[in-house]
């Protein structure tokens, strides 16, 4: 064979090359509902195309998101499986190529024939058993790697959403935590001032035992709820330490002190859209999308293992006896070997190997139905909520001022003798709950609304990116 004919074989194994066994993959129906159970409106900006800092409008509570973007181990690790993702596809892409080195020896042996000690030296270029992809098991796994590394980028996107709408979460609860605190250090301070009153009363023996025990024992009820409100906010800080990767500024915890939710600036309203939409605006969504890709191509790589394995290997070079003559014209040489493999028997291996691949495209079909149905009930729940929260919290609001009004009363009553002290504490027992049940409501309402984003999508792009989406909107999908 001309040494010349070597370009032209490894240019023809080239072409050869790219047969793919990967089966078509169609997409599992959708497994929703075409609205969701609430009308939302349609026509406003998507939520996943706002960015978080337009979503989020209270400064603070910016600053400990870009904090945790840049410091959150998750997200990092997140970040370094994309660049693992990378390059592992680029390992399995540079398989469809030969590897081309150079090689070199030099050896003195005996001949066992003439007893004498003869000289070999060679160097060349030669290509190590080079598959050749005709049945399109490495094009295969080529797929399989792209759609893993297209999933691990969909996966920090996720990762995203999931922080920023955790420290978002962390930050109202922190403020919720100050509220309560100080409607519990007002209620304590209200109910000392009662329990001197019945102690002086029972002094005077105007008030009875009872009545000073009763105070005694709502005033100790307020010691031990304070107390428990305090342990419940630093472990908040401890939660909020660990997502923002270190411990919060102290002036941003100090700025929450005597403030309430309403006093948080509003967070901004997002439609719901539809729930097709969802397929292409959460991130989670897309990754549950691509693992089923990669198993699918896994499908062809393991029905390429049924057809023959063809391998070349190939050298170019110069062999000589003496050193002073390896690159003489005559000491050149070539060689070519291609080699072929068809199993034959393997104790059904080959076999078990495709039952396993078509059973994991099943399964993740089945896992991105399931996340699909998942990510409904999320936006339908937030929606739900979303509806009644806003009653009840104005009832619930209602109640508290019908409840003060009540406590004065009952303290007026008392004091001039026309009802009885088990009425002032039931009154003041009741005002007490009622206000710590509006801002655990107010609370819930405000992290419905964070779920809400979240759930949508949002939360993963960031204000430049927004801006070349909402510039490129306009001539999307034309030529």
């Amino acid at each position: 064979m001309n040494k010349k004919l070597i370009p032209t074989v490894l240019a023809a194994a080239l072409l050869a090359s790219g047969c793919s066994l990967i089966p078509s993959l169609d997409k599992p129906a959708t497994p929703v509902a075409a609205q969701y159970p609430v009308a939302t409106e349609q026509t406003q900006q998507a939520a996943a195309d706002i960015p978080w800092q337009n979503f989020f409008t209270d400064t603070r509570l910016q600053q400990l998101i870009q904090t945790a973007l840049d410091n959150n181990r998750d997200l990092r690790v997140a970040v370094l499986n994309i660049a693992q993702a990378r390059a592992l596809y680029q390992i399995q892409d540079a398989q469809r190529f030969p590897e081309v080195g150079v090689s070199g020896s030099a050896t003195r042996q005996r001949s066992q024939i003439t007893g004498a000690y003869g000289n070999a030296f060679s160097v060349g270029v030669g290509i190590q058993s080079w598959e050749i992809d005709f049945f399109g098991r490495i094009s295969s796994l080529k797929e399989q790697a792209l759609a893993q590394y297209l999933a691990t980028e969909e996966g920090r996107k996720s990762a995203q959403i999931s922080l920023v709408a955790a420290v978002a979460n962390a930050w109202l609860t922190l403020q919720a935590d100050e509220e309560l605190i100080d409607i519990s250090r007002r209620t304590l301070k209200t109910r000392e001032e009662s329990i001197k009153l019945s102690k002086l009363r029972l002094d005077a023996g105007v008030a009875s035992e009872l009545d000073y025990r009763q105070a005694q024992s709502l005033t100790e009820n307020a010691k031990a709820t304070l107390a428990q409100q305090l342990r419940q906010r630093a472990l908040d800080v401890n939660a909020l330490t660990l997502l923002l990767g270190q411990t919060p500024p102290a002036e941003l915890l100090t700025s929450l002190q005597g403030k309430r939710l309403s006093d948080l600036p509003v967070m901004a309203d997002v439609p719901a859209g539809l729930p097709s939409d969802l397929m292409l605006r959460r991130p989670d969504l897309r990754q549950a999308e691509q693992t089923m890709i990669a198993a699918n191509a896994n499908i062809g790589a393991a029905r390429a293992l049924f057809y023959p394995a063809i391998s070349l290997t190939a050298s170019a070079g110069f062999a000589s006896s003496e050193l002073s003559d390896l690159f003489d014209s005559k000491s050149k040489g070539f060689t070519i070997a291609p080699s072929l493999y068809l199993p034959i028997f393997n104790a059904g291996r080959n076999q078990a190997n495709l039952e396993v691949a078509e059973v994991q495209t099943k399964i993740a079909a089945a896992q991105y139905e399931k996340a699909i149905q998942t990510a409904f009930r999320e936006v339908s729940d937030a929606l739900v909520s979303r509806q009644t929260l806003a009653d009840q919290l104005q009832s619930q609001q209602a109640q508290v001022e019908a409840e003060s009004a009540r406590l004065k009363l009952s303290d007026l009553r008392y004091k001039n003798g026309v009802a009885s002290y088990l009425d002032l504490l039931d009154a003041q027992r009741s005002l007490f709950a009622l206000e710590q049940a509006v801002v655990q409501v107010r609370l819930t309402q405000l992290q419905n609304q964070v779920g809400l984003y979240k759930a949508l999508g949002g939360g993963w792009t960031d204000a430049a990116a927004a801006d070349t989406v909402a510039q490129a909107a306009p001539t999307a999908g034309k030529p």
